[in-house]
């Protein structure tokens, strides 16, 4: 059911600012902000065409709140599909609070979170991923991830995903039309067009699977550990990536007992930096804990870099043995992750230590966090993690884990009836599959909805969107 009541909330962040905006949405959303508008002009606010701005005061009876721009937008031309009033207003909590209560006593409902975007799903204004997408705009903290949400909020996804419904549909009707004639042998829908179709979309949904890792890296970022025994450095290039002392630096082995963590934005792509305790073998109680939560973000990281000290292992023969040991320990012990070894203080050595060491190990990286020096090649090696092609070419990305969900059943379900078609089963067993892949397909646009997967969807938008 589509509420026919009238809502109202903040649209724009909570705090003191230049301007506010309040949204008002609803069937009697131009009428009852008309009660409380004195527009400057002598024209009555439910007069005016939509799409237009107003200029004058918010009044409660003969008291005067603020002086406001109110903009009109009328159904079904509007964000909701319904009538909707949009009133920026000064920046004070107080008239915020003061033009919302009097709406509230005109007889307005306060906004749950999501519930204008929520409006719109129900009014056909967009459909269910763009509706999410909304809200993955809103989080975008990226360029990346920005794009990835403006492409999706503009249906190419949706479109994707209708376009193949619709076209399954149609050999669905057949296939079911061909049971009411059973009788008479009549055969409808073209098995062979049926076969290739199958085959296309199940080159689309594997497509569309596959590129689920990139989308998530993008939406969520790389989680990249840095990891070593004390005193490696291992803070200094946590500060010296992120240009900033986050973390404490100290000659004393054992410093950082906890993790540390902050992210950075790099071509366009988040990554969340977590400078890790050092391992080592100790009795210290507090040191075991931090260790133990090293071995914790070691197992949720998409990147570590084991950093050792080159200058120490560049002048002894068995500790490099030691950390080639220790390194190859962490890479059985984690034999899916990938592991990246890095030598740091390198401006400590001599060239020929260095040219030594590089001979001896070239696919290492050689780095100085100190002096700042081959970050930059670090850097590279970081977006060489997350392949944008597919971004900036404008293909289908899909980032959300309740998409992906979708598609991975709706896959299964289409190989059934792609195994069925070719055991000559009969119609209404094929049917019962192909039912079902709709109604994946259905999931991910809001076709086939219930009221607790909008409940769970919509209550994750701020309120006022």
């Amino acid at each position: 059911m589509i509420p026919q009541d009238t809502i109202v909330a903040m649209a724009t962040a909570p705090g003191t600012g230049a301007i506010a905006v309040i949204r008002v949405s609803g069937r009697d959303a131009i009428s009852k902000t008309s009660e409380v508008f004195r527009p400057n002009s002598s024209k009555l606010l439910t007069q005016e065409k939509s799409h237009t701005v107003h200029l004058g005061y918010i009044m409660d009876g003969s008291r005067t709140i603020d002086q406001v721009l109110v903009t009109v937008f009328k159904g079904p031309n509007s964000y909701t599909g319904e009538n909707v009033i949009e009133i920026s207003c000064h920046g004070s909590p107080y008239i915020q609070q003061e033009i919302i209560q009097l709406f509230l006593r005109k007889g307005c409902r306060m906004a749950e979170a999501g519930e204008f975007t929520l409006r719109g799903f129900l009014n056909g204004k967009l459909d269910l991923s763009q509706a999410e997408a909304v809200a993955d705009l809103i989080a975008s903290e990226n360029a990346a991830s920005h794009q990835l949400a403006l492409q999706q909020m503009r249906g190419g996804f949706s479109n994707e995903i209708s376009k193949l419904r619709e076209e399954l549909l149609n050999f669905a009707s057949l296939i079911e039309l061909e049971l009411d004639f059973a009788e008479e042998d009549v055969e409808f829908a073209d098995k062979a067009q049926f076969s290739e179709l199958l085959v296309r979309i199940q080159a689309v949904f594997k497509n569309l699977v596959d590129s689920f890792a990139l989308g998530n890296v993008i939406k969520n970022g790389i989680p990249i550990a840095i990891v070593g025994e004390p005193n490696v450095g291992k803070s200094t290039l946590l500060n010296a990536l992120l240009k900033e002392e986050r973390a404490i630096v100290s000659p004393i082995p054992g410093t950082t007992r906890d993790t540390i963590e902050d992210e950075l934005v790099i071509g366009g792509i988040g990554f969340r930096f977590i400078d890790t305790a050092g391992i080592r073998d100790t009795e210290d109680v507090v040191e075991s804990i931090g260790i133990r939560k090293t071995h914790e973000k070691i197992e949720k990281a998409g990147l570590v870099i084991y950093l050792v000290d080159a200058f120490e292992l560049g002048n002894s023969n068995s500790k490099l043995e030691k950390a080639q040991h220790r390194l190859e320990s962490l890479r059985d012990s984690y034999p899916n992750k990938r592991i990246l070894l890095v030598f740091n203080k390198v401006d400590a050595l001599d060239d020929k230590i260095l040219s030594d060491l590089k001979g001896e190990l070239p696919t290492a990286l050689y780095i100085s966090a100190k002096e700042n020096s081959g970050l930059e090649k670090l850097k590279d090696v970081f977006l060489e993690l997350v392949n944008t092609g597919a971004l900036s070419s404008g293909d289908t990305i899909i980032s959300n884990s309740r998409h992906y969900n979708a598609l991975i059943k709706a896959t299964e379900e289409i190989v059934k009836v792609q195994e069925g078609l070719e055991a000559g089963l009969s119609g209404d067993l094929l049917a019962v599959d192909i039912r079902q892949v709709l109604y994946h397909l259905g999931e991910i646009t809001g076709k086939i909805s219930s009221d607790d997967l909008l409940g769970n969807i919509f209550s994750n938008f701020c309120i006022g969107k």
